[in-house]
């Protein structure tokens, strides 16, 4: 270990001592520059906007949809840069597309106040709390009120864990300079990689989480899936830190809209 009184003499004998420093401080809440991606095509209010430029000011968060979320209904067909899904969950997407299509939310996780699952959740359609401690960030977002924990503390998800999959999986990180490294497994199948493309039960998430500026917070996102995808999807996500007024989230209470759903 090394300490104050181990230093000094080191530094009076011209020994180079590299101190450990101190990972960044992601806490506060987020809004997203790009909360729909370049090709949504939603319902609701906000739909059809461009998002602000990485670089230009947003004042206080994005409008809240009028419904539960804007989520594309499949009629334009899929966008380029969509993963890239194998023949059977090319079908299932298809299957999906065609009931959204006819205005069924049969397939629509939240409208029927489901959690949006991982890594759906990181698109951020509203805002987004980051809590850190030395042991575990939380990531608690305002869409259905969905939470995920990511533990710093070295511990591995046991049998039992990988037996049993949530919507937002079971998170470990650890730190690298200043980046935050995330492995997410244990995904539940009933939820989509982005929109609504399906995944199977072996999908597995890395993330890349780093600040790019003061404020400006960067996740760049690698899904894989063995059995669903042709190859890997990357995406990357970019928040902009709320300032004062504007960094509080409210509560979703979801429930009260089921009545809406079909």
């Amino acid at each position: 270990m090394t300490t104050r009184k181990t230093i000094l003499p080191l530094l009076m004998l011209g020994i180079p001592v590299l101190c450990a420093q101190a990972p960044p401080d992601f806490s506060g809440v987020y809004y997203p520059l790009n909360p729909f991606g370049a090709n949504a095509l939603g319902r609701g209010a906000g739909a059809g906007k461009q998002p602000p430029a990485t670089g230009g000011k947003q004042k206080g968060p994005p409008p809240r949809p009028t419904q539960s979320a804007p989520l594309a209904d499949g009629s334009q067909g899929r966008s380029p840069d969509a993963p890239s899904l194998t023949p059977p969950y090319m079908a299932k997407w298809e299957m999906i597309r065609k009931s959204r299509m006819a205005g069924s939310s049969e397939y629509d996780n939240t409208a029927k106040c489901l959690p949006p699952g991982m890594p759906a959740m990181m698109n951020m359609a509203y805002g987004m709390e980051v809590m850190q401690t030395k042991d575990k960030i939380t990531f608690f977002s305002e869409l259905n009120d969905a939470l995920r924990r990511v533990y710093l503390d070295g511990r591995k998800p046991t049998q039992k864990i990988l037996d049993d999959p949530t919507y937002a999986g079971y998170s470990t990180g650890h730190w690298e300079g200043d980046t935050l490294l995330v492995d997410t497994v244990a995904l539940h199948e009933n939820s989509f990689i982005e929109g609504f493309s399906p995944h199977s039960d072996v999908m597995s998430i890395k993330e890349r989480i780093r600040f790019l500026s003061p404020g400006l917070l960067e996740d760049r996102i690698t899904v894989t899936d063995p059995k669903a995808l042709t190859k890997p999807w990357e995406t990357v996500k970019t928040y902009r830190k709320a300032t004062a007024g504007t960094d509080e989230l409210r509560e979703f209470a979801c429930p009260e809209g089921l009545g809406d759903a079909k």
